[in-house]
């Protein structure tokens, strides 16, 4: 089981986490691929496989993944922290202090472990923001402040006007999308900010599920830059080494894909999953080692493609 300290915090978090994006967003398929009750047995599910904490935020499903969260929590016995986010359209003095009570609300809880600003809003400044989130602290409101979204510069901007630390930054990456390497990585990791990293699998395009001829219909994912060309083929041939290594660790694709990123120092990931088996299967990660020398040759592969986002 790969736990690890979660930045200054007192928090020990399991490597992997649930992601609850698709919880209530129709343009995931929920409604039609997948059901509330799906959302309720995924939950039940990673926690019994040993996850400990799970991401939501107010903007999954308009408070409906928050609210599902809440409820099904309140049967389970196990201590299972929460990360959730305000929307940077809610990210003046008021609008945060609101949206915390009503996330608070929706959770069936006291304090929210984890408070994330989701993606910044250059229209309100953030000392103005910071104002709330010292506040929240030290209220009890919430334990911790992460951002989402954020670069190098925004990070260092509203650390200034914080009380506690910034401890995460939840930020897209994956084997197929190490964009953060060149500059935000190096920063967290020298001001020892815990990296989230949000579609880790890459839309699903690393579990071995897709193919040129079975790609994803009437769903976000369409209009991503990762399922156009070039982009397509480059991030397929990357799947198929991981289903070499994945017969090798007898496995699966994604579990390989999650555990070359979780090896890394101060990286939690957040699969999302809309049924048990996806659930069961991110969880694995938590329990496979990747070799050096495995590992090695995953980051070399990916070192090989470079992607565009830039597509006609």
């Amino acid at each position: 089981m790969k736990k690890e300290k979660f930045s200054y915090s007192d928090l020990i978090l399991t490597k992997i986490g649930l992601g609850t994006w698709q919880f209530g967003t129709k343009s995931w398929g929920f409604g039609k691929n997948f059901d509330e009750n799906d959302c309720k047995k995924t939950i039940i599910k990673s926690i019994e496989k040993g996850i400990n904490w799970i991401d939501t935020a107010w903007i999954y499903g308009d408070g409906f993944s928050e609210k599902l969260i809440g409820d099904v929590l309140e049967g389970i016995k196990e201590e299972i922290f929460i990360a959730t986010k305000f929307a940077g359209a809610h990210a003046r003095y008021k609008d945060v202090m609101k949206a915390c009570e009503d996330s608070l609300r929706r959770l069936k809880r006291d304090c929210i472990d984890l408070y994330q600003y989701h993606w910044p809003n250059s229209y309100v400044p953030l000392e103005e923001t910071a104002k709330a989130i010292n506040e929240l602290i030290e209220k009890g409101k919430i334990r911790y402040f992460g951002v989402s979204n954020f670069s190098k510069p925004l990070i260092g901007e509203i650390s200034k006007y914080l009380d506690h630390p910034v401890v995460s930054n939840q930020i897209r990456y994956s084997l197929a999308d190490r964009s953060i390497e060149k500059e935000i990585l190096p920063y967290c990791r020298k001001k020892n900010i815990a990296i989230i990293a949000y579609s880790p699998l890459c839309l699903g395009l690393l579990t071995g599920k897709y193919n040129k001829t079975n790609l994803p219909k009437e769903d976000l994912r369409e209009d991503s830059p990762f399922f156009q060309e070039p982009n397509l083929s480059k991030i397929l041939d990357i799947t198929e080494k991981l289903k070499e290594f994945a017969r090798k660790y007898d496995t699966q694709p994604p579990v390989i894909a999650l555990s070359w990123l979780i090896k890394k120092e101060g990286i939690f990931a957040i699969p999302g999953a809309k049924n048990e088996k996806q659930a069961e299967i991110n969880a694995q990660a938590l329990y496979i080692e990747l070799s050096e020398e495995d590992y090695n040759e995953l980051t070399r592969i990916s070192n090989e493609i470079t992607l565009t986002y830039f597509v006609e």
